[in-house]
């Protein structure tokens, strides 16, 4: 299987702001957003013509052939004697350390590319960079094998005491992966197809979405500034924005299902090969979670449907004087309410005094994003949609990029990414292999922080009609965050079973969406013609399939999580830290354990859920 390092290369997303006659509105509009950071990637590399970055990647290519030269078919050997431990404990220190450096230069090809996947030269950079590093890497396949092929009782001794010690939490997570794992050849030859195979089809993906242009209000927008445009108080604006979005999706589903029809037969492939019983099971394998953990979450939202999504929606459409609200008000924002926008040197006290007043730790640690670049925050052209933050590798630090356009979302994305970025400076002296965090605890620190800045926020709130727009949009992004998501979930399910029977049209892949659209939204949202396409556009589906449950995991786990906090119990900030900073070195039940939760309880699932229904209640008292 291939290496970290080479596996998590991918980053998301393509898309431009308008130009030409936009150019007054973008200029007047940024000037209220104020002074906007963007980061400064020179702690990782100067450029990508340095000698630095050169040198870095030759020394890469040959520190991977000669480990691979010293170790291959060797490791049981290095089990053998009085100090397994030690011998075995300086080769995984070893690789630990080269799997550091492909990762530096891989995090910063990919950071180059998401600042502007339209620009021929950072595109070619990134190709190439990824290419040899996936060559390089094929090097190092061996020694994930052959520590599995170690018998157990050998490497339980080994890992009793001694050096190897540290390494047991990867070496476990490791030997989960024996059952699926092939022959040498084999994986190697899978690694090596993959640039041809999925990294390309993800390329094309991106391209395609940065080539589209939406026609709104006479300009020509690509999709960041087209899906803001849904939540414009004018009701024309958001209409026109949804109806430029269907046909220009609609426009390009050749492509788009050609991409989705391909990807889900590479991974019935390579699932097959590796003998996954479920189209979903290589995710669990990944997260490290039980699949029956997942299916009693997944039961569980849907059960929760109509006391959530349906019973919001319902209300919202009574605010808005309608039986059914069409989607492209779904999220818009509430009639009688002033908008204004939030310069970005408000969003980041905000977010800094929330942070701080749950802990000065973690706001300091946030702080730092600010004050040393590490945030991307401009709208600009060719820049990767959406907001995510970006680990790099232990040696150096993460870093955060969004698409601050002063709404109030855009100040709670902040707080969410921050979280990661937090998540991620506290998880990175597990070093290279440990530090990773599973999908399972990896949005926990991001909702948390999304969670204290909201509640802060709505505590120095008394305006009532501030306070239900407030409560009214923070339901949105829980339902977009737990019903949406297993929605989608859904979806994917449906796909990859039916592309199993063979190829997808456009139509029926359009069909599927819609079943579980109208399931998880309810009948206060009118799913009116041009929706059908809607799922084009979503990368999860293309660069990670069956992501999208993480974050109503997450969301879920943290509404348990701030439960707890707000009792007010002692030493819940010191067992928060804790948990991140575990990173990958603990299973998610052993970091949950401490709190009093345990997610493999079905009714894990209803503490989260009940948070929210709580709310939508206290949106129905104020409406009263």
């Amino acid at each position: 299987m291939p290496s970290r390092a080479a596996a998590s290369a991918t980053l998301m997303g393509t898309v431009r702001i308008a130009d030409g006659s936009s150019a007054a509105r973008a200029a007047a509009h940024a000037a209220d957003l104020g002074v906007l950071p963007e980061w400064d990637l020179s702690d990782l590399y100067s450029g990508i013509d340095s000698e630095e970055f050169a040198r870095d990647l030759a020394q890469a290519e040959a520190v991977c052939r000669t480990f691979s030269e010293r170790h291959a078919g060797r490791l049981a050997e290095l089990v053998a004697g009085p100090d397994a431990s030690a011998r075995l404990a300086e080769a995984v220190t070893e690789y630990e350390g080269i799997e550091d450096l492909l990762g530096r230069l891989m995090s910063f090809a990919g950071l180059v590319y998401s600042g502007d996947t339209t620009d021929e030269l950072r595109e070619k950079f990134y190709g190439d960079t990824q290419e040899r590093l996936t060559a390089a890497s094929s090097h190092l396949l061996f020694f994930a094998l052959e520590l599995n092929r170690i018998p157990d009782a050998a490497m339980d001794a080994a890992m009793a005491d001694g050096p190897l010690a540290h390494y047991a939490p990867w070496i476990a997570d490791l030997r989960r992966e024996k059952p699926f794992q092939l022959d040498d050849r084999t994986e190697k030859l899978f690694l090596e197809k993959s640039v041809t195979g999925r990294s390309a089809w993800n390329r094309l993906f991106d391209g395609t979405i940065a080539a589209l242009r939406f026609p709104v209000q006479g300009e020509q927008l690509t999709l960041e500034p087209t899906l803001n445009r849904l939540q414009d108080p004018d009701g024309a604006v958001r209409k026109e924005a949804a109806g430029a979005l269907g046909e220009v999706f609609r426009a390009n589903l050749r492509t788009f299902t050609l991409i989705t029809n391909t990807l889900a037969k590479d991974k019935e492939i390579n699932d097959r090969w590796r003998g996954f019983a479920d189209v979903a099971d290589s995710r669990h394998l990944s997260n490290r979670v039980e699949p029956e953990v997942v299916a009693a979450m997944v039961e569980a939202v849907q059960a929760a449907y109509p006391r959530l999504s349906h019973r919001y929606y319902r209300l919202k459409a009574k605010w808005f004087g309608v039986e059914a609200l069409p989607y492209w008000d779904r999220n818009a924002p509430l009639p009688k309410v002033d908008q204004r926008t939030i310069p970005w040197a408000e969003a980041r006290d905000t977010v800094l005094d929330a942070y701080g007043a749950f802990s000065p730790r973690m706001a300091d640690i946030a702080k730092t994003f600010f004050d040393r670049n590490w945030i991307d925050a401009p709208t600009r052209p060719g820049k990767a949609p959406g907001a995510f933050a970006h680990p790099t590798v232990p040696s150096a630090h993460p870093y955060v990029l969004v698409n601050y356009q002063g709404k109030p979302r855009d100040v709670m994305t902040l707080a969410h990414e921050l979280g990661h970025g937090v998540h991620q400076v506290l998880a990175g002296p597990n070093g290279a292999l440990m530090a990773p965090t599973p999908l399972t605890l990896a949005e926990t620190a991001s909702v948390f922080g999304e969670m204290l800045t909201f509640r802060r926020l709505l505590a120095a709130t008394t305006n009532t009609t501030q306070r239900r727009a407030m409560l009214a949009a923070k339901v949105e992004d829980m339902i977009n965050t737990v019903v949406r998501q297993i929605a989608f979930y859904a979806f994917e399910r449906k796909v990859h079973l039916a592309r199993a029977q063979g190829e997808l049209t456009a139509e029926q892949i359009n069909a599927l969406w819609m079943s579980v659209q109208s399931e998880s939204l309810g009948p206060a949202i009118a799913l009116d013609a041009g929706y059908e396409p809607f799922w084009a556009y979503i990368p999860h589906f293309i660069h990670s399939p069956f992501y999208v449950y993480a974050y109503a995991f997450g969301d879920c786990l943290v509404n348990s999580l701030y439960g707890v906090y707000a009792k007010a119990e002692g030493g819940f900030v010191e067992r928060y830290f804790a948990l991140l900073s575990a990173g990958g070195a603990k299973p998610y039940g052993e970091l949950l354990a401490p709190f009093g939760l345990d997610a493999r309880d079905p009714a894990f699932w209803q503490i989260g859920l009940t948070m929210i229904e709580g709310m939508i209640v206290e949106l129905e008292t104020m409406e009263a």
